[in-house]
């Protein structure tokens, strides 16, 4: 079960892929003062739970002045009724009839940027083809000028930070500043086209953010919009590209999986759903306990950091028979790749789309896409995320 694992380099620290799972599915790390929860009706117990656990998990650290204003407006760290109020409308963006538009405008300019690459055997799935596609969808969604889709690359930077979240010194404090520090060109870029959207809105997420109101009817302050901005980005942006890299590096594992979806693209939206489950993308999740709690039998004090190891939980036999195995056909499959509860992935209904009409064009033009055997694939270096950001592939 570890084959998988070894072959393409993934460490020790990603232990579920090796189906090493700790006995206890709670407990206390004392080097990072976090509580790691792994099991899988531990985490859905947490993230179902939004009174006992809050996302706002910054309140448990000094946040400066500078870094708060970074900070406040990002939807991941809101809760209870403001944050389902929030959701509610940004979820405008990601209605089933956005989401009807969304395909044609994905099959269209799939079919344009693919075609750049005819004739071609070797290319970089995501840099050659999928980086581009999300990025002018995204540039589209958002309402930025596609051609300085470049911008958007600051994010893929703080997924290369590997700063290890910590309440133990300044660990806290490190850990935002690698995650925020990259993102400060990205957050003057979006600036700037919030002040025009301002003067004159259009048909676009970023007029629609700047009309956003609290509910005592009070209007999100600048820096605010830039957060949510940059948060629906940073869940949003790199969905796609990393899920189908990593869909590819399970096919060309398990080439029984894989003739099996090629024969039947019916297949192809559970073998998503399975990658998620398997080869889980966004592998961390982090809550604070608003009481004191108990969980999988341990007692956790108020005011305790939580990390949800989501990874692990999606490897857990007690929700998913033959947990380890690759398996297209898995039926139900109810994994927490995408979240649960009120946080749940507001654009998960939009990666659903983008990842099923990106795949099947891929198919469609090249019947022998595999991962090219000579170069390996780069991973994004940070501990919360097991995904590719270069994926070399062949078509002959």
């Amino acid at each position: 079960m570890s084959d998988f694992a070894e072959r393409w380099g993934l460490g020790p620290e990603k232990y579920w892929l090796y189906g090493r799972l700790p006995e206890q599915k709670v407990r206390f790390d004392e080097a990072t003062g976090v509580y790691e929860v792994t099991g899988y009706p531990e985490v859905l117990a947490v993230l179902n739970d939004s009174e006992s656990y809050t996302a706002d998990s910054t309140r448990l650290f000094d946040v400066d002045e500078e870094q708060a204003k970074l900070i406040k407006g990002d939807m991941a760290q809101m809760n209870g009724p403001e944050h389902i109020h929030m959701r509610r409308q940004v979820g405008r963006a990601f209605s089933p009839k956005a989401m009807e538009d969304l395909e044609v405008r994905i099959t269209k300019l799939a079919g344009e940027l693919i075609d750049r690459l005819a004739g071609r055997q070797r290319f970089d799935l995501l840099g050659d083809f999928i980086d581009d596609l999300s990025g002018i969808l995204f540039s589209e969604l958002l309402g930025t000028p596609p051609e300085q889709r470049h911008m958007f690359k600051a994010v893929d930077q703080t997924m290369d930070s590997d700063v290890q979240m910590s309440t133990v010194g300044q660990g806290g404090e490190e850990y935002f500043d690698a995650l925020l520090g990259p993102l400060l060109p990205l957050r003057d870029f979006l600036s700037e086209i919030i002040d025009e959207r301002r003067k004159e809105p259009k048909q676009d997420l970023l007029s629609l953010m700047v009309e956003f109101k609290y509910l005592d009817g009070s209007p999100m302050a600048h820096d605010e919009i830039i957060n949510f901005a940059v948060a629906v980005l940073g869940a949003g942006h790199l969905t796609s590209p990393i899920l189908i890299g990593n869909t590819m590096l399970c096919l060309d594992s398990f080439p029984d999986e894989a003739a099996m979806v090629r024969t039947d693209r019916a297949l192809v939206p559970p073998m998503f759903e399975e990658v998620m489950r398997y080869f889980t993308p966004a592998t961390t999740s982090y809550r604070a306990t608003e009481a004191d709690v108990e969980l999988g039998g341990v007692k956790i004090p108020k005011g305790r950091m939580i990390s949800l190891q989501l990874g692990a939980a999606n490897r857990d036999p007690r929700q998913f028979p033959r947990a380890d195995v690759f398996d297209v056909t898995r039926a139900p499959n109810q994994h927490v790749g995408y979240g649960r509860g009120s946080h749940y992935c507001i654009g998960a209904a939009m990666a659903r789309v983008e990842t099923r009409i990106i795949f099947n064009i891929l198919l469609d033009h090249f019947p022998n896409l595999r991962v090219d055997p000579d170069i390996a694939p780069v991973f994004f270096g940070s501990p919360e995320f097991t995904g590719v950001r270069s994926l070399a592939v062949r078509t002959d």
